[in-house]
């Protein structure tokens, strides 16, 4: 792979349900973005959002203006130090939340959604999960609700497989997509 030609700043969010490969993907095409030379950070907007306690009312304790507001820092300070890719893995459920991300980001944003086979994906999460009942329980039926509602939103702009995959061959197709290499 070659380094893109623009180095017009850009972000990358990888989208999709509990359990997709989110973070393994994007952590899979930073690891292609430094081998190609591009300047780049992965950025996880879970790990933005949590803090505790949960805001009232906050079923996933996603804090949505905490992650806006720690996204806006993180992301000019990676941009600040010579960054020209961001890749960030989270959900994003609606057009508003792509919007307010985007603006916070201050760069152009694309949204890729990993689709998976929901077996396929209740095989991971038990794998992941299978010390924690609970968890798994919560995690498998939130799979399916969040595919649902990530159906309907039509926020992505472009759609990746996930399902019986390597993680280095779903990143390299997420790049292509994306028009960074």
């Amino acid at each position: 792979m070659h380094a893109e030609s623009s180095p017009e700043p850009r972000a990358l969010l990888i989208n999709g349900t509990v359990g997709v490969g989110k973070t393994s993907v994007a952590e899979a095409v930073g690891g292609l973005l430094a081998d190609a030379g591009v300047p780049h950070a992965v950025i996880d907007l879970d790990g933005l959002s949590q803090s505790w306690p949960a805001p009232a009312g906050d079923r996933f304790n996603f804090n949505v203006g905490m992650m806006l507001r720690n996204l806006r820092g993180v992301a000019g300070n990676y941009l600040a130090a010579g960054a020209t890719r961001l890749v960030m893995a989270g959900v994003m459920e609606d057009a508003d939340g792509r919007k307010r991300c985007g603006d916070a980001l201050g760069i152009e944003l694309s949204v890729c959604r990993l689709r998976g086979e929901l077996p396929v994906i209740h095989d991971r999460l038990v794998r992941r999960h299978e010390n924690e009942p609970e968890a798994l329980r919560w995690h498998l039926a939130r799979a399916g609700e969040l595919a649902a509602i990530l159906d309907h939103a039509e926020v992505d702009d472009f759609t990746v497989d996930v399902s019986l995959r390597p993680v280095g061959e779903i990143a390299a197709e997420v790049i292509e997509n994306a028009g960074w290499l």
